[in-house]
């Protein structure tokens, strides 16, 4: 799914990946699917927020991989400007500095997924974020 790189954008792809969870039998008001959809909805944000180029819009990438693993990624256009790793602080918790004004969307992605990273769009300028999720 293709969105366009502004906070509505934002909102439709979390929307939508709602909705095509529901659609895949994780229904409106299961984990999985409150889950995922944070998840995207932090990823497209961050695509918005930090991935932004003027005239482009981030895609959005909903699979099913079986066994209950859900993935998502997220394609933006700033491959320059790639995401801090989340390293686990002291006692495994990650913290945002408490006077910081954001930095804990890919916290919470970290601590929803089963795994995430960051790699090189493929046959584009840019990033892709993903994460994924074993429905159990």
């Amino acid at each position: 799914m293709r969105f366009t790189s502004t906070p509505r954008g934002a909102r439709l792809a979390r929307r939508l990946v709602s909705h095509r969870l529901d659609d895949w039998g994780h229904p409106y008001d299961s984990t999985a699917n409150e889950v995922v959809t944070l998840i995207a909805a932090e990823l497209a944000a961050n695509a918005v927020r930090h991935g932004h180029v003027p005239g482009r819009d981030f895609h959005l990438r909903l699979t099913e991989e079986g066994g209950g693993r859900l993935r998502v990624e997220v394609c933006d256009t700033r491959g320059e400007r790639m995401p801090d790793p989340v390293a686990p602080a002291v006692g495994g918790v990650a913290e945002a500095p408490a006077d910081a004004e954001s930095g804990r969307g890919l916290l919470l992605v970290a601590a929803l997924s089963d795994a995430w990273g960051t790699r090189p769009r493929a046959g584009a300028p840019g990033k892709t974020v993903w994460a994924r999720y074993h429905a159990r």
